[in-house]
């Protein structure tokens, strides 16, 4: 059984919101439960009242009530949500107007600036006027090539008061991954900044920029924010206005909110592309709202007095899920630049200097600190800080470890795990919860979530699909110019028919948290063995000189071996002794079949732009075949470090 790293102390519990939640619905139902596992079955088996308690208690705006909770379909995605129902995203966001701080922004190069949350209504107000200046209205794109400064959240926020859909990028995507995407939606409106600061350079943005808007015929008006420069020469791009004379322009008239329907498209996602272009997910604006004010009220207790941080930029669904928080009249600090800037601590000095208590990062990010010896137990207060949330791929043992013995001994650990696909996650953390090493501590609240095999049998202690089983509110409408809904389906309800596959190997464990081993599609199959590469990966961050890693099956001999790349610290080299520490350490924590056939070092591992490893991309490389689209990688010259590798061929 995995260890106990930390349980909550009874004051914690008495005060989480979970706990008044829990309260009101056995007052109301007449019942009581025994456990969380008693709640969430509860959740599942009476979803109607459920969600209905969960409205009611976040305190969703809307100008006009729901007739009913939950309307079946013929489908699963078929399933209205709050019939009848109208409301603004936007409103919901901004229900506050006081001089409490809303965004407190950070940049790398050390620049701070804060909005209070009158401040951001006002300029919310002028820009949403400018929009509707521009002939913005109901159900048109608007997108934005944006570092994660408050301009964003200011456009993005007019935007859904409008009733527009809003869909963004980063601005370190290439110009052909940009157009990948927002071509397929056909913004009228386009924000981007003049560059952005990121690993101690300054980088300008202007020439990518040109290029999308000569692209895309459809943009009527592209705005650019200055950031790095006061005075940037925009007069070679078409249809481009500063910021700054945007707001001038735009007429003085109250900020009005749209109210629409509950599934009004709020959001467009993409899929990561690396498997060709990008699908363009929609989200609605209701499913989005109360499916984060679930998360961020039960399963992270996100207070009025809290302070949320989450590294992402603009092009990964956590952006979003920060930005929600502002409904729950908390402070935001917004960051953007390298996470590992000011000698790996920057973002360290951040808790301690914006009091910040909910700290959200990437997998990676904690293991980075750990291989660089860094205790911040030794070195920061953190006394603000009250909850660690990871995701972005499975959190090791190792990592588990680390944070309870050099960050805080006193902090709820989240891992979650869900995806753009749902702009929200299946597991998650808990604030009532125990955290057990490697674990995620349960399933969320109304997230009908089992792990089946490859029967369609629901299987317990045991890997297999991760599915969902019954309707939620943030299941997405569908995808951008799908009209048959072909491709959707194809995407989620194509393994078990009607039920939503996930593509994540996992397992439910003895205390009924979860353990995510890897994507399905990812799965090595060694002597027809499915091993998720997530448990290899568990193993080797163990072995202190490895500091990245990536695994993947090469088709061999009429079977799958593994085979183990690994990035090794500065000044180190991949030798007998080594290898035969990796090996040692894979096959004493796991099985003789997880240790890999081949341990080969490489300088540089493929990812995505948001940072998650791409196995796919290294296996095609490695059987010789064409990775479809390389513009969906951050650092696509890494993959030829997997091409026609002669170790590789005995």
């Amino acid at each position: 059984m995995a260890q106990c790293l930390w349980q909550a102390p009874p004051s914690r519990i008495a005060n989480a919101k979970l706990t008044q939640f829990q309260h009101k619905i056995e007052v109301e139902n007449g019942t009581s439960f025994a456990s969380y596992d008693a709640l969430y079955i509860w959740s599942i088996d009476c979803s109607e009242l459920f969600w209905a308690a969960v409205w009611e208690f976040c305190g969703v705006r809307s100008s006009a009530p729901y007739r009913s909770v939950i309307r079946a379909g013929k489908s699963f995605s078929d399933t209205d949500w709050f019939e009848g129902a109208k409301l603004n995203y936007a409103e919901n966001l901004l229900r506050r107007r006081d001089d409490k701080t809303a965004l407190v922004s950070l940049l790398e190069n050390g620049q701070r600036r804060s909005l209070s949350y009158a401040q951001l209504y006002k300029q919310v107000e002028q820009l949403a006027a400018a929009l509707r200046a521009q002939g913005v209205s109901s159900g048109d794109r608007v997108a934005g090539i944006m570092p994660n400064i408050p301009e964003a959240v200011i456009a993005m926020l007019a935007t859904a008061s409008i009733g527009a859909i809003w869909s963004s990028c980063s601005p370190d995507f290439g110009s052909q991954g940009i157009l990948d995407r927002f071509a397929q939606i056909q913004p009228k409106v386009l924000f981007c900044s003049d560059g952005y600061y990121y690993n101690g350079k300054t980088i300008h943005s202007l020439d990518i920029v040109k290029s999308v808007a000569d692209s895309i015929p459809e943009l009527k008006r592209i705005v650019v924010v200055a950031l790095i420069s006061e005075c940037s020469d925009i007069s070679a791009i078409k249809h481009a206005t500063h910021y700054s004379d945007l707001l001038a322009d735009a007429p003085t008239s109250p900020l009005m909110f749209e109210q629409l329907p509950f599934d009004h498209p709020l959001y467009i996602l993409y899929s990561s592309g690396t498997t060709g272009v990008p699908k363009c997910i929609v989200h609605s604006a209701g499913g989005t709202l109360l499916q984060h004010l679930k998360e961020h009220a039960l399963h992270t207790d996100i207070k009025t007095d809290d302070v949320l941080f989450y590294y992402t930029t603009c092009g990964w669904m956590m952006w979003n899920w920060l930005v929600s928080g502002l409904a729950s009249e908390c402070t935001l600090v917004l960051y953007d630049g390298s996470p590992l800037a000011g000698s790996n601590t920057l973002l360290l000095d951040a808790i301690d200097q914006e009091g910040i208590s909910v700290f959200g990062t990437s997998a990676r990010y904690i293991a980075s600190l750990e291989k660089a010896d860094i205790k911040p137990r030794e070195s920061h207060s953190l006394s603000s800080l009250k909850t660690i949330l990871s995701t972005g791929s499975p959190l090791s043992d190792e990592s588990f470890n680390y944070v309870y013995r050099d960050i805080k001994k006193d902090v709820c650990l989240s891992s979650i795990s869900g995806g753009t696909d749902i702009v929200s996650c299946f597991v998650l953390g808990n604030p009532l919860l125990p955290v057990h090493s490697g674990e995620i501590q349960c399933r969320g609240l109304g997230m009908a979530v089992e792990i089946w095999n490859d029967d369609g049998e629901a299987v317990y202690q045991e890997k297999g699909e991760l599915v969902c089983t019954a309707p939620f509110p943030s299941c997405p409408i569908g995808f951008w110019n799908d009209a048959d809904d072909e491709k959707f389906h194809d995407a989620y309800f194509a393994t078990f028919p009607g039920i939503w596959a996930h593509s994540d190997y996992a397992e439910i464990t003895v205390n009924k948290g979860v353990i995510i081993h890897g994507r399905s599609d990812a799965v090595l199959n060694p002597g027809g063995v499915r091993i998720g590469t997530a448990e290899i990966y568990r193993q080797v961050a163990k072995v202190e000189q490895v500091i990245d890693s990536v695994v993947v099956g090469q088709d061999w001999q009429n079977d799958v071996r593994v085979i183990l790349f690994v990035v090794l610290a500065e000044g180190v080299n991949l030798n007998d002794a080594l290898i035969k520490t990796i090996k040692a350490t894979i096959r004493s924590n796991a099985t003789p079949r997880h240790v890999p056939a081949k341990v080969l070092q490489v300088p540089d591992i493929p990812r995505t732009i948001s940072g998650k490893t791409v196995e796919l991309a290294v296996k095609e490389t490695l059987h010789g075949r064409a990775v479809k689209n390389t513009d969906a990688l951050a650092n696509p010259e890494a993959l030829v470090y997997f091409k026609d590798l002669q170790e590789l061929q005995n």
